[in-house]
């Protein structure tokens, strides 16, 4: 049996530092009305989490960090541009 590996990626992007993480999915309970999960990629803030995108593991790490800064651009920011052409920093996580 394959072990589900925890990924966590902060990202420094517009001046602001932002804790992803990646968490396995999860199955169903009917007997609590809970549907089953798929493994996703969530930002960690004030002591919650919020499901940002699939997790698809083996993914490449650029790619990841230009789809977690393109979410931010999104929902973080309203859909604004940078005012300026910053490159994002990822800082390497110790793993869980």
């Amino acid at each position: 049996m394959i072990r589900y590996t925890i990924e966590q990626r902060h990202l420094i992007h517009r001046g602001r530092t932002f804790h992803f993480v990646s968490y396995d999915g999860q199955p169903g309970n009917a007997g609590k009305g809970m549907a089953p999960t798929a493994p996703a990629w969530y930002l960690m803030a004030e002591g919650k989490r919020r499901e940002v995108m699939p997790h698809l593991p083996g993914q490449p790490e650029d790619v990841v960090d230009i789809a977690l800064v393109a979410w931010l651009d999104e929902n973080a920011f309203g859909g604004a541009a940078p005012s300026r052409s910053a490159p994002v920093t990822a800082r390497r996580a110790r793993r869980a």
